[in-house]
């Protein structure tokens, strides 16, 4: 071990108010004696910052690095930033992150924060994973498609090399799925923080009825309640629209005496950030399924449970992946009840009867088995991954799901008699959605590449465009400028072209104000220049032809 590291090691302090540190040692001990060992706790149990200073303490990450994944690119770098500060040494050294655009590592970096979706692409490379003593893979009760195609790969890596290390860490959901999938591994038990919650649930269904109604009439039960308790509100609600509606029937109803906060995906950063500032007034925060694991609200006291979500589903009936509204599983509405658990004692508002709750299923559907798996098939026939039917997913997705993906691929000419064409092999080094990665060849042969290339990386990042709850009426006149009353495709040209020529004019912080004055997302349009950079650089490796002429709106469609 170098110098630095040794050192760090010697200063590795365990918080004493986090539950994992009373099993410091005996997680240490398992994972010198097993090779794969699961690590169960709620939110708050420090899970995620303590796992990788307890393998730096079992003598892991001396040579190769501790591999530590998140789903989401804002978690792998607020991690990373947590646990340096923790260990005092700076972000980049000891410590350090890799996400999509964005790349913080250096020699000396012992633990590195990466999402899973880089370290599958990582693979490709290296696929033994060489450069790892360990990996941890983080929060894998959510069950994404990274992290069950990452489980299903791990499990032949770990049978070639006897010295790789993994930890899986998951919510206390159905860990024996994980211990089973890995010849019955160990699990370590970490309880959170948490409060009881109380449920209250609905008498009978007819009461769920008039939403609006019986809104008022939990929050009047709330507020007349004791002031000792006066904590905020979080409830979950299916998408933007119904938030829209939700709080402009609430600011009527209520006025100042409580302040109504939107949270979801799209909204601007600014706005998302209100919701982790202290208010003056109790608060109540309308949020969608980001707040159920995602993101943790502080000063929630109370829940109120709908209990509906949007889950993407794919049909193979009519190929398209959907967004249909449904009941959530047992599993989730007990995450949602536990947001209210956290500080003090809570009560979750349910807003549907305890018989509808048992009859719901335990959990969600893993989402291998509800989504179009064009993108995985594709890559494991490019990279020599072995056969998607025989692949050791945790939960093998239906067979007709995996025909439905090579009867696309073959649609779009990358497979015939599914074997890899020339097509499929470019395809799979655009790391972008098949149909996009395929439009971007045809590009090449239209010669619309130029466009073709901008409207592809938009159409794979967020939209940057915001209309912030307050403004939406000014947003939409924002925009307007960059509308093409024959296509929305020339609206994203349109908005690239005057961003370049901002960008030329102004200094960063300048433009930074200018995106701001037009309701733009700096960071987004970041993102897309950067995965358009990306997609031009990986288009000129594969030799496709960009063209100097502008394409013409037929050969561009």
């Amino acid at each position: 071990m170098n110098e630095s590291s040794s050192e760090s090691a010697l200063r590795l302090k365990f918080p004493l108010e986090l539950p994992i540190t009373e099993h410091v040692e005996e997680i240490r001990a398992l994972l010198l004696d097993n090779q794969v060992l699961i690590v169960a706790g709620e939110t708050g149990s420090g899970k995620t910052t303590q796992l990788p200073k307890i393998c730096l303490r079992a003598g892991l990450g001396a040579e190769r690095m501790i591999g530590h994944t998140q789903p989401r690119r804002l978690a792998a770098r607020s991690v990373a930033q947590r646990i340096a500060d923790e260990m005092e040494v700076p972000l980049g050294s000891e410590v350090g992150y890799a996400v999509r655009f964005d790349d913080v590592v250096s020699d000396q970096t012992r633990i590195k924060l990466i999402t899973d979706g880089l370290l599958l692409t990582e693979i490709r490379r290296d696929k033994l994973l060489n450069r790892y003593d360990v990996i941890i893979v983080d929060e894998a009760h959510e069950r994404s498609l990274n992290v069950d195609f990452l489980l299903g790969y791990l499990k032949g890596v770990l049978e070639r090399r006897a010295d790789l290390k993994l930890i899986i860490t998951s919510a206390t959901i159905d860990v024996d799925a994980f211990s089973r999938h890995f010849g019955d591994a160990p699990v370590v038990e970490v309880s959170g923080r948490t409060y009881p919650v109380e449920m209250r649930y609905l008498p009978d269904e007819e009461a769920a009825e008039n939403l609006e109604e019986l809104l008022l009439d939990i929050l009047e039960d709330i507020e007349s309640g004791p002031q000792s308790r006066a904590r905020d509100i979080l409830m979950f609600l299916s998408g933007e629209r119904e938030i829209m509606e939700i709080s402009q029937f609430l600011r009527k109803s209520f006025g100042e005496r409580i302040e109504v906060l939107p949270l979801y995906a799209r909204l601007s950063a600014a706005d998302q950030q209100r919701v982790f500032k202290p208010g003056k007034t109790r608060r109540l925060v309308l949020a969608t399924n980001v707040a159920e694991t995602s993101l943790t609200v502080p000063n929630i006291g109370y829940v109120i449970d709908p209990g509906f979500a949007r889950i993407s589903r794919y049909s193979f009936r009519s190929k398209l992946q959907r967004l249909p509204v449904e009941g959530i599983s047992q599993a989730s509405a007990d995450q949602r009840a536990g947001r209210c658990g956290r500080v003090a004692p809570g009560v979750c508002f349910r807003l549907y009867t305890e018989a509808d709750y048992l009859s719901r299923p335990e959990y969600t559907d893993p989402e291998i088995q509800r989504t179009n798996l064009a993108s995985v098939v594709l890559q494991m026939r490019a990279f020599d991954l072995g056969d998607p039917i025989r692949f050791p997913f945790l939960d093998p997705p239906d067979p007709r799901l995996i025909r439905d993906a090579e009867k696309v691929l073959t649609e779009l000419g990358a497979l015939v008699d599914e074997r890899l064409t020339p097509i499929g092999a470019a395809m799979a080094r655009l790391p972008i959605d098949t149909r996009l990665a395929r439009m971007l060849i045809a590009a090449g042969e239209t010669g619309a590449l130029s466009e073709v290339l901008i409207i592809a990386s938009a159409m794979a990042v967020s939209d940057p465009r915001e209309r912030p709850v307050e403004k939406q009426g000014s947003a939409d006149r924002a925009h307007e400028k960059w509308q093409d009353n024959r296509s929305d495709f020339f609206g994203y040209l349109n908005l690239w072209a005057w961003f370049e020529d901002e960008r030329d004019k102004q200094s960063r912080s300048a433009l930074r104000r200018t995106l701001a004055r037009n309701f733009l997302s700096n960071n987004r349009m970041r993102e897309w220049r950067a995965l358009h950079r990306q997609l031009l650089l990986a288009a000129r490796s594969l030799r496709l032809k960009l063209n100097k002429e502008p394409a013409d709106y037929a050969s561009l469609h």
